[in-house]
């Protein structure tokens, strides 16, 4: 795969680095990230990271810092589906644990892993700030609350039914 934004991406970075004072267009990094990792397969490759690199004039390690530490990059492929489910106190104390074991048992894959089919990985994650709704979980850009067994499968089966739709 070619790792190139279009023009019209890249007038879109120019407008975002245009944002912030010269010789501070790493201010644009994370707004880069998620155009690239949206453009470049769902995750960010070294090959994507080096060419972000470039772009904003950044030593690439700089951008393997910031992609390493947030959830929200992918630093290796994921599947279509991420469940990045909250493990932090309020989440703990409300069952987590339970639906961290009850995702791996039901999907038969670990943390960290991505199911056969390519259509479901798991993660753990930091705080997403929902705690009045524990145990949660983030999918995409929806926070999916009040996690049960139940809950999930159900969750599991319209990611499965979309993919159907889709393919």
């Amino acid at each position: 795969m070619k790792v190139e934004f279009t023009a019209e991406q890249l007038k879109e970075i120019d407008k975002v680095i245009e944002r912030y004072p010269e010789g501070r267009q790493k201010s644009a990094l994370l707004h880069v990230l998620h155009m690239a990792q949206d453009s470049f397969g769902g995750w960010l490759s070294v090959p994507v990271m080096d060419y972000v690199a470039s772009l904003l004039k950044l030593e690439p390690v700089e951008v393997y810092e910031v992609a390493s530490f947030y959830s929200m990059y992918h630093i290796k492929p994921v599947g279509k589906y991420v469940f990045e489910v909250c493990h932090t106190g309020p989440c703990m104390i409300n069952g987590c644990d339970n639906i961290i074991n009850y995702i791996k048992q039901k999907l038969n894959i670990d943390v960290g892993e991505t199911t056969e089919d390519g259509l479901f990985t798991l993660k753990t994650v930091e705080c997403l700030g929902a705690c009045g709704y524990a145990p949660m979980m983030q999918l995409g850009d929806h926070y999916k609350e009040h996690l049960t067994p139940q809950r999930v499968d159900e969750i599991i089966e319209t990611c499965r039914k979309e993919a159907a739709m889709a393919s």
